[in-house]
């Protein structure tokens, strides 16, 4: 597949050329093994097939997800959130904080805050109780942050402590999440242009794919969409290069990042 029938493509299904350009190669690949898995040998045909078909159209959309994450991606933001924010919480919601990482790829982001939490938990007594919602369109991505397997890499900003407390050796040099982080964790598949959330959150982490990937109608369509879930004095993250779509005068950044609000 060619550059221009790429981004003729993404122009087609409200997709951002500019949040693709770097990962482009690995997606038009998957994209290409579709083609041919379902039998259309150019974009004219894919194109009528995903729109008479939505079935197909799903399993494109999952492969049009992209999830490039690590552990403790920003080490700055968890400074911040085990020192300030999450001892600021714990004073404002003294019953229950409810965290929500809205597209949570494979789960780094998602056991990150545990760990936080954990190291929280293990130095202070009678702490709100915790409850974490993980959400991803990818149900291949939630499947493999649910089994919470990971390779070394992956983990390289874990402090060795911290290692050897919330993860235990598995074949292949990869690493396993313990049960103490797996546990209170709700998994969801949620697409955020259809599905606002049920319920209100302390603190949502929107760090990954839709500030990223969509353009800008269906960006703001999905903002909204997890704007609804913020609770009243709310937290709201987003990824260290994105911006807000468009002016939002209920959202101030805390200082000193350009990307937490409240």
């Amino acid at each position: 597949m060619h550059d221009d029938e790429f981004y003729a493509l993404l122009d087609r299904l409200g997709f951002s050329r500019e949040g693709y350009r770097k990962v482009r190669k690995g997606v038009k690949k998957r994209i290409r093994r579709h083609m041919l898995q379902i039998g259309c040998s150019n974009l004219v045909d894919y194109l009528e097939r995903l729109q008479a078909d939505p079935v197909l159209m799903d399993q494109l959309n999952q492969r049009m997800t992209v999830s490039i994450s690590r552990f403790f991606r920003d080490r700055r933001l968890w400074t911040a959130l085990e020192k300030e924010i999450f001892p600021e919480r714990t004073r404002m919601n003294p019953e229950e904080i409810r965290v929500w990482s809205a597209g949570c790829a494979c789960g780094e982001e998602v056991y990150s805050i545990k760990i936080v939490w954990e190291r929280l938990r293990r130095r202070q007594k009678n702490l709100p109780a915790f409850a974490v919602t993980a959400t991803d369109s990818n149900p291949v991505f939630l499947q493999k942050a649910q089994a919470g397997v990971y390779t070394r890499s992956s983990l390289n900003e874990v402090d060795p402590e911290d290692l050897e407390s919330f993860f235990k050796p598995v074949p292949g040099n990869r690493f396993e999440v313990l049960p103490v982080l797996k546990d209170g964790i709700v998994w969801d598949r949620k697409d955020h242009l259809l599905d606002p959330p049920e319920t209100s959150f302390q603190l949502i982490f929107l760090r990954n794919n839709v500030l990223t990937y969509l353009e800008d109608s269906l960006k703001r369509k999905a903002f909204e969409n997890v704007m609804e879930g913020l609770a009243p004095c709310g937290i709201l993250i987003i990824g260290s290069h994105e911006e807000l779509p468009g002016v939002r005068a209920d959202l101030v950044p805390v200082e000193p990042f350009s990307y937490v609000f409240r």
